[in-house]
């Protein structure tokens, strides 16, 4: 009977703990551990470009690379985690539930918008999904099709993180390639701050506010809100901006299926882990991606739910889960290197280097890093087994 890692989830967390793993067996020559993926689709979706036009376009095949790699996957959707009998129920493509067994268990399920906001699930679109992302693509193509009034030109984006900020950005000339360029378009960001990009650094800040204006984004800052309805966005102050398109991108949490496994979790509902990337508390348990909440360095910096840090972290627990098995020496995680890189629209880019956001580059030249890194350095490697094994190698040079 061959042992057995189990890994939910094919995003950018998932698909690389898989090859990492499938890595190390390989290195030892371990015919006795089979790597399964049980995830609802064969393919890794490109969530960092759901901002952007023709999200259909965004998702990349997975069975080549893991027929090339010896990895198994499983067509269905996790629902409960049983630990105390180390089995995972799923729903099958067929709706049906079925069980599968594991030795090891690795979490990667990612992160999911949650609002709390009153109005939000029936009145708000989001790029969370291909899905959602797809039916917010194909609602703003309908606009043409509604009469010309502010609600109609006038898009609410709420949310100033780096989805608001990137998304808000593309979207002017989204919209004047839609309804013409006569058309007086808002394009407006709510966000909690008192200052534009409020949560980043000085020289980030900087840039985006220029960006901003010169794309005429506005950003309504101090901005709580109150409820999301067909006509607009209320606010707890008693503004009303009216708005037949409004689109939500906080309230981020991890997959709900962390609370399952009983151990500590953060304020976003992240599984702590060990420099291991081992769920406390729990031997044969490992949390990746979004759903983990792992220290990053020794300065106290912590991994955040960018496909940066989920690829780094796929890639040491593929690592450390098989090395769990065959007995030899785990890799603790470490990632010193942060970087960050801001489409901005038509505007160009931001590039950033390490934890104080220092701008490197912008506008064309920041472009072009950033689609560097969207269009080629965050897409799978290429289904041949030497070349996937490489690119697995927890210390093969990332950024």
């Amino acid at each position: 009977m061959k042992q057995q890692i189990l890994i939910l989830g094919a995003g950018f967390a998932g698909m690389w703990a898989a090859l990492s793993a499938a890595r190390l067996t390989d290195l030892h020559d371990r015919n006795d551990i089979e790597i399964t993926v049980l995830a609802p689709q064969p393919e890794l979706r490109v969530r960092p470009r759901f901002y952007e036009a023709g999200v259909e376009n965004f998702a990349a095949p997975l069975l080549p690379l893991f027929a090339a790699t010896g990895v198994k996957f499983i067509a269905g959707s996790a629902k409960e985690i049983d630990v105390a009998n180390k089995q995972v129920w799923y729903h099958t493509a067929q709706k049906q539930l079925a069980a599968l067994h594991y030795d090891r268990l690795v979490l990667a399920t990612g992160s999911q918008i949650n609002p709390i906001v009153p109005g939000a699930h029936e009145h708000a679109f989001d790029v969370d999904t291909l899905e959602s992302a797809a039916h917010l693509e194909e609602h703003l193509h309908q606009l043409v099709e509604q009469p010309d009034s502010y609600a109609r030109n006038t898009v609410v984006v709420c949310g100033g993180g780096f989805t608001g900020i990137e998304l808000a950005t593309e979207l002017p000339a989204r919209l004047r390639a839609i309804l013409g360029n006569e058309t007086p378009v808002r394009v407006i960001i709510a966000d909690r701050s008192p200052v534009v990009g409020g949560r980043y650094s000085e020289d980030l800040c900087t840039v985006i506010k220029q960006a901003s204006d010169e794309l005429g984004v506005e950003w309504q800052l101090e901005a709580d809100i109150a409820s999301i309805n067909e006509h607009g966005v209320k606010f707890k102050n008693g503004d009303f901006i009216a708005s037949n398109t409004v689109i939500m991108t906080m309230g981020v949490q991890a997959s709900p299926l962390t609370a399952q496994i009983p151990a500590t979790r953060d304020s976003q509902g992240r599984l702590h882990v060990d420099q291991n990337l081992k769920v406390v508390g729990h031997e044969d348990i490992y949390a990746t991606g979004d759903v983990a909440h792992a220290r990053t360095d020794d300065k106290g910096n912590t991994a955040l739910m960018t496909c940066q840090h989920a690829i780094m972290l796929g890639r040491f627990v593929g690592n450390n889960v098989a090395a769990d098995i065959i007995g030899a020496n785990p890799l603790p995680y470490s990632q010193v290197n942060y970087v960050t890189c801001l489409d901005l629209g038509a505007w160009g880019a931001v590039y950033t280097e390490g934890w104080d956001q220092v701008v490197k580059s912008t506008r064309a030249e920041g472009k072009k890093i950033k689609i560097a890194i969207t269009n080629e350095l965050i897409y799978p490697p290429k289904p041949e087994k030497d070349i996937a094994f490489a690119a697995a190698d927890p210390l093969a040079p990332f950024v």
